[in-house]
């Protein structure tokens, strides 16, 4: 990833795990399938993942941009989908655990807390993970599963 010759950060680095096309699947009833797919984009500086389930009427198509936090130590998700849905969320990734934290308001008031954990598989070629959903911040109920499989 060109970034007109600055180093990358090391956290970036870490983050070349996520790159390639996925097929997901979450649990609803009936199940939802869809794929994702995470590219470097300006310079190798963000991570974009776009996701789509167009077999699914309903299912939001979404973007989500990462990059560091301020501090470098971890990161920031800014998510947007094609229900008019903006979210911010404080990211982590470490040893192969992927972390995601909605807990404070962003572009909306914060209705509910969310936080989704993926977790990857020894060859890196699956994430298993569950979104979960809290009313008071700290008694969580699983949302639904979300698996992805890496494709290429």
């Amino acid at each position: 990833m060109p970034n007109d010759g600055a180093a990358r950060h090391p956290m970036l680095e870490r983050l070349d795990a996520f790159i390639g096309e996925w097929s997901i699947e979450a649990s609803f009833d009936p199940d939802v399938t869809g794929r994702a797919v995470f590219e470097w984009v300006l310079g190798g500086l963000f991570l974009m993942e776009r996701s789509e389930a167009p077999d699914v009427p309903g299912a939001p198509d979404g973007i989500a941009i990462i990059g560091l936090d301020r501090d470098g130590e971890a990161y920031t998700q800014h998510y947007f989908d094609s229900r008019g849905v903006a979210r911010v969320y404080a990211m982590t990734f470490r040893d192969g655990v992927w972390a995601l934290l909605r807990d404070a308001p962003d572009f909306t008031p914060l209705d509910f807390w969310q936080r989704f954990t993926g977790e990857f598989s020894a060859d890196g070629g699956t994430i298993d993970g569950r979104w979960e959903t809290s009313q008071d911040g700290s008694t969580w109920e699983r949302d639904f599963d979300l698996t992805y499989r890496k494709v290429t």
